[in-house]
């Protein structure tokens, strides 16, 4: 079931799960939900992964048909993984990890009845804290998605016309997000977090609080989805904030850039220059070992001399981080938050999204994805970072094509 070159990397993630099960006492790892059954094996399936604190795992499949491999088994329910486990000679584990956070209720109780573990540990939470630190398979495909992402941010620009709601703009990128490869998928961690291809937020409705866990919000469409677009007419003097997923690989990168409707005030041109300048401190200041809240604290301390503190991350509904890691999901570990415990660790990738909203005109600011190296960080979302007039947008074609790509 394994692509046999991709063996390596995933051998080398079963090693980080086997070290966390050895630290905590477990000696076994059960895992059944769809990213973590991609994070281990490459492949979506319907079944189970599991994995001692020795040897290698055993496959569990219940769909689709036509995998195989080594230590594969096909089942209909997990009352049957006790037989193979005797068949082949596995002790039952006395600690299972299990995806706590991730499972239902009716379905945790029945794999305790299925392994009557002694105890269980938190899988999610391990997981998610092995999946901060991305392997060689999982940058590649990162970059390959941070290009792809660049190549339709440079299209954004041409695809304005007057007249236009945000709504109107959003679907023709998401078109052409789908043209150039987009599962159309937005993955995000954490109960009611479902939310389509992206945010697109223009004027006042930057403003409006949403209870999504993002950094910023936007009314949506109506009250069963309230987040981003909401129908506002583009006009003169509106800023335009484009948030659109990178999801074209398996890897995710985040970007955002912000485009505006003829020129914007002079206020909301240097609140944007400030989030670069916080940008280009962040890319000197970040390393491996550097606490993740001393970022947050970098930023927040630019914006308050700047004199946006009230600006910043939101006005009525203001976030309380400036970055998070991406990867399978687009806010996974690191969390830059003022009270963070988290340090940089080298192959971390994370977003960083120091943004900030102004009555009456939208929300302006840049965020990039950033790959931590031995000894700093390297910026992957390589489009253009100024504010793109979009009543000029035939004269930016070529500049995003062009883009600066020194890293």
């Amino acid at each position: 079931m394994i692509v046999e070159k991709l063996l390596p990397d995933f051998q080398l993630k079963w090693k980080r799960i086997q070290e966390a099960m050895r630290q905590c006492g477990a000696d076994g790892c059960l895992l059944s939900g769809g990213i973590n059954l991609f994070y281990v094996t490459g492949v979506m399936y319907n079944g189970y992964f599991y994995l001692g604190v020795e040897g290698n795992p055993c496959f569990f499949v219940k769909r689709p048909n036509g995998l195989s491999g080594e230590q594969l088994c096909y089942i209909h329910k997990p009352e049957q993984i006790p037989d193979y486990f005797a068949q082949h000679d596995i002790q039952m584990p006395r600690k299972l990890m299990l995806e706590a956070d991730e499972l239902t209720y009716s379905d945790y109780m029945r794999l305790l009845k299925v392994f009557q573990p002694e105890e269980t540990v938190n899988a999610t939470a391990v997981l998610r804290t092995i999946r901060r630190v991305k392997t060689p398979w999982e940058i590649e495909q990162t970059l390959l998605c941070a290009e792809r992402h660049k190549e339709v941010y440079s299209i954004v620009p041409t695809l304005y016309k007057p007249g236009m709601t945000d709504l109107d703009f959003q679907f023709e990128i998401e078109r052409v997000m789908r043209q150039h490869g987009s599962i159309g998928l937005f993955r995000a961690f954490g109960a009611n977090m479902d939310i389509f291809m992206g945010s697109l937020l223009a004027g006042e409705n930057a403003e409006t609080p949403s209870p999504f866990d993002f950094a910023l919000g936007g009314a949506g469409v109506n009250a069963a989805c309230p987040l981003g677009a909401n129908g506002t007419l583009l006009k003169e003097g509106m800023a335009v904030m484009v948030d659109m997923a990178g999801n074209y690989a398996p890897y995710m990168t985040d970007m955002t850039r912000v485009f505006s409707i003829g020129k914007l005030s002079d206020e909301a041109y240097r609140a944007h220059d400030v989030s670069i300048q916080i940008h280009n401190k962040i890319a000197q200041t970040a390393r491996p070992g550097v606490p993740c809240s001393e970022l947050y604290n970098v930023a927040y301390q630019m914006a308050a001399e700047a004199g946006f503190s009230a600006n910043f991350m939101g006005t009525k509904q203001q976030a309380k981080f400036v970055g998070h890691g991406v990867g399978l999901h687009i806010n996974e570990l690191p969390v830059l938050t003022p009270r963070s415990k988290e340090v940089l660790e080298e192959n971390m990738i994370f977003a960083l999204e120091p943004k900030f909203v102004l009555p009456g005109i939208g929300a302006v600011g840049v965020e990039n994805t950033y790959l931590v190296t031995a000894d700093g960080v390297r910026k992957l979302t390589l489009s253009p970072e100024e504010i793109i007039d979009l009543n000029l947008s035939s004269t930016y074609k070529c500049n995003f094509l062009g883009a600066d790509n020194k890293q």
